[in-house]
């Protein structure tokens, strides 16, 4: 899930600048806010592609001596789930601002797993063969208990930084 883990990390780091919705409104709010950018979506696509080229680097050596065999993420995967991932939190973002819910404050659950949702969903539809060699029943309910989990702690090393305004 690295892949899909990174990409909003290197868009929180690397987001400046223009606004994904170029500011613009739907219904009296804004359609993603501040705090989705152009700059940041590319950062965050590309950080996430090469975190799975890396990984289907290091599987290669790490499988053979580990006796595990690790996913391999075929190019149009390594592309599609980042991209998934920030798809997912745009989308989270859009709910959001529909519902008049500011910047910054927390939406439990949908904050923490929007981005599961995009990357696994866009993995699905991009790559099914893929997508159920890869992520069994157990390994996506794994994937759904830990994310909130893991999200809530790099967001509060994020605050500590200075990167994140919230520790949410």
């Amino acid at each position: 899930m690295l892949p899909a883990y990174i990409p909003n990390n290197a868009a929180a780091i690397f987001g400046k600048g223009t606004p994904l919705d170029f500011n613009r409104s739907w219904r009296g709010n804004r359609i993603f806010g501040d705090g989705k950018t152009i700059r940041g979506t590319i950062f965050g696509i590309l950080f996430g592609i090469l975190t799975a080229i890396f990984l289907n680097i290091l599987n290669q050596h790490f499988s053979s001596v580990l006796g595990i065999d690790f996913p391999i993420f075929p190019i149009v995967v390594a592309v599609g789930i980042p991209i998934g991932s920030l798809l997912g939190d745009a989308f989270a973002s859009f709910i959001k601002r529909s519902l008049n819910i500011p910047r910054g404050h927390s939406m439990p659950l949908l904050d923490q797993l929007d981005f599961v949702i995009g990357s696994l969903s866009l993995a699905f539809i991009i790559s099914p063969v893929w997508f159920f060699e890869t992520f069994s029943m157990p390994i996506i309910l794994t994937i759904f208990l830990l994310t909130p989990i893991l999200h809530l702690c790099i967001n509060a090393i994020g605050y500590l930084m200075g990167i994140k305004k919230v520790p949410w």
